[in-house]
């Protein structure tokens, strides 16, 4: 549809005022309707016979319409198509030829007469005993018709005989003709070709030919073979094959270690034959079969309680026998291990042996650090994941590097006039805040010692130490009535309290807790080195360990000799819960990483996993140690639902915590 525009003008000239006020009038008129082209829409069921045919002339029709000329898609190009040279490849088809040791060992003998003959001139004597030989040799391979060389035995003895005689001074040769000429005849006719002695000549000097060309082949194998393992890349190719058999021999271990599905083995496939035989109702049968198992097993899992299943140990010949003191985690590399292995008393003292172990080799440590002195504490850096820091039983702490092959430390403290002088039961890294913001952060080393010091050690031109704190005995004042004064019984021996452990709080570092042989723990600043902020009484024997819980900053779990496990709040001085569930020393506990009610403890006898969700009165799983064998240490895993328990025969047991609560149950507040 048009519209026509009419526009009635005035004429040209000039307009007054009274002009510009009229109304003008415009009248918009409507023209016929034009039509160029009319195309009617078609419109067929999708179920009709033709809708095939329509459609797929629809897409035709789109496609000619996107691919016509002026289409902004369209481009002209011209290309010209180059055939490259053909490539020849050589393929070695000729066939392998198999030679006798006889047939090699007459080419090597031709060889030598050969190069015998050109060496001498050709009219001097020496050079007609050689000269015959290899005449001699090439009448006998052509009177045998073949191609190479051949010769019986008696020509290989003759032909050395000849060279030894040619050898010979001419003494020697005179003296040996006239021996021959007063032998007599029947000797004679004895060392004549053919005969038992020549025979025995002949075979003898085959053997000793073969013999002397077999050392020398040997003698180049054995030198050839000592080279090659002694080469570096000998030594990776083990290194990566060793890694595959290991990965391949414990597959479903370490799938089950890192939550993954356990691959089965494929059952070898059975012939066409058998298979186009079977009926379909026996496979069907058997495909209900097995849902019908793995129904049976979900519901037995479902009803088992949790338990601990072992998957595998750390362990070798240099670990037997050997107790682990401590365990630690590289905070880079989750599947590297290290593990220190020392006894804890005086008498009980052996060497001493530190080893980083990989998840991918539980058979063998990828690093091994000896000592004459047992390893009693040991932990990883933040900064720099490859330093390892080691305190043993004699006071002195060493820092390695476990990116290099050697078994030197990088730095120790042997030589510090501030060295411990007592063993150093505890060493961890910590990253302290240096200005106001936090932003800012450096790294200490850690250590607490039966001298009763907690040191601090900063990495410089060496390693400089200062101390933190200088633990001293506490006694409760027992006033008697009439303020008597206090007996002499009750003076004290040494003010020095020896510390066993510590544990910085997860958030300021600036406050950290400290456990004593007294039993006491102590709550310190690092701003204070003289009084304790506040003191915790509730154990009567040494504390072994201290762990701050990772989710509510507020409590912190300790264990000790006196049988007993405790759970503390910051704010109080008395245990908030006790556990007294054995008559056995606990010599270490650790918080779950993934709840906050769940812990594990070790003691002589047995690993205890407590969930205060469900009991505070009894433990979830109990696993009994072996008889004479002793629970020393306890590590969770960091990503998965592993446990780690080190013994006192040298072995460090992985275990799967199997059917546990869900976050949801056990909860994570």
């Amino acid at each position: 549809m048009t519209k026509n525009l009419r526009v009635i003008r005035a004429t040209p000239g000039k307009i007054a005022k009274e002009d510009l006020e009229k109304t003008i009038e415009i009248i918009l008129t409507e023209t016929e309707t034009l039509t160029l082209f009319n195309l009617p829409t078609v419109m067929l069921s999708v179920e009709s016979e033709e809708a095939e045919k329509v459609s797929q002339r629809n897409k035709n029709y789109e496609t000619l319409c996107r691919n016509r000329l002026g289409n902004d898609l369209y481009v002209e190009r011209m290309m010209q198509t180059i055939n490259g040279a053909p490539k020849n490849k050589d393929v070695q088809c000729d066939k392998i030829i198999k030679e006798d040791k006889e047939k090699i060992i007459t080419i090597l003998l031709y060889k030598f007469i050969e190069n015998r003959v050109n060496h001498f001139p050709k009219k001097s004597v020496s050079r007609q005993p050689y000269t015959d030989r290899l005449m001699r040799l090439r009448c006998t391979s052509l009177d045998r018709g073949e191609g190479g060389i051949m010769s019986t035995a008696w020509d290989l003895y003759d032909s050395y005989n000849a060279m030894e005689l040619s050898c010979l001074p001419v003494k020697q040769s005179t003296i040996d003709s006239r021996s021959k000429a007063s032998v007599p005849p029947e000797d004679r006719d004895q060392g004549a070709p053919g005969s038992t002695i020549e025979k025995n000549s002949e075979a003898s000097s085959l053997m000793d030919i073969e013999n002397v060309i077999l050392a020398r082949i040997h003698d180049d194998e054995e030198d050839h073979s000592e080279a090659i393992l002694k080469s570096e890349k000998f030594r990776q190719d083990l290194f990566f094959m060793e890694r595959v058999l290991m990965e391949n021999i414990f597959q479903p271990k370490l799938a089950a270690y890192r939550q993954l599905p356990v691959l089965k083995e494929p059952e070898p496939e059975e012939p066409e034959e058998f298979l186009e035989g079977e009926k379909l109702e026996d496979v069907e049968e058997e495909v209900k079969k097995e849902e019908e198992e793995e129904i049976e097993i979900d519901t037995e899992q479902s009803t088992i309680p949790a338990n601990l299943e072992r998957l595998w140990s750390f362990s070798c010949d240099l670990t037997k026998g050997l107790n682990v003191s401590s365990l630690a985690w590289n905070k880079t590399n989750s599947d590297l291990l290290a593990v220190g292995y020392g006894h804890f008393g005086f008498k009980e003292q052996k060497r001493g042996l530190a080893c980083c172990w990989s998840i991918k080799n539980p058979t063998w440590p990828e690093r091994i650090y000896q000592s004459p002195y047992g390893v009693t504490a040991l932990d990883f850096s933040i900064e720099a994941p490859n330093l390892l820091a080691v305190g043993y039983h004699n006071g002195t702490i060493a820092i390695y590097n476990v990116q290099s092959n050697s078994n030197v430390p990088v730095l120790d403290s042997s030589e510090s006039p501030q060295k411990h002088l007592g063993p150093v039961w505890q060493l961890q890294w910590i990253e302290q805040d240096r200005g106001t913001t936090g932003d800012d952060k450096r790294e200490i080393l850690v250590s607490i010692s039966a001298d009763g010091r907690i040191s601090k050690w900063v990495i410089r031109k060496g390693l400089d130490c200062h101390d933190l704190m200088r633990l001293r005995r506490t006694t409760a004042s027992s006033r008697k009535k009439g303020a008597e004064k206090e007996k002499k019984g009750e003076a004290l021996i040494s003010r020095q309290a020896p510390g066993m452990c510590f544990a910085f709080h997860p958030t300021d570092t600036n406050i950290y807790l400290a456990g004593t042989e007294e039993g006491h723990i102590h709550k310190c600043s690092c701003s204070y080195n003289e009084q304790y902020l506040d003191t915790y009484r509730g154990h009567k024997g040494p504390v072994y360990k201290i762990a701050w819980n990772p989710f509510c900053h507020d409590v912190f779990l300790s264990c000790s000799a006196d049988w007993g496990v405790a759970i503390w709040q910051q704010e109080t001085c008395k245990p908030f819960l006790s556990f007294y569930p054995t008559t056995y020393v606990v010599y270490d506990v650790a918080w779950s990483p993934k709840s906050s009610y769940i812990f594990a403890a070790a003691n002589e006898s047995r690993v205890e996993i407590w969930d205060l969700h469900i009991s505070t009165l009894d433990p979830l799983i109990v696993n009994v140690a072996n008889p004479g064998i002793k629970f020393t240490t306890v590590l969770f895993a960091k990503q998965t639902d592993c446990l780690l328990v080190g013994d006192s025969d040298g072995q460090v047991a992985v275990y799967e915590l199997r059917n546990m609560p869900t976050a949801l149950d056990s909860g994570r507040d």
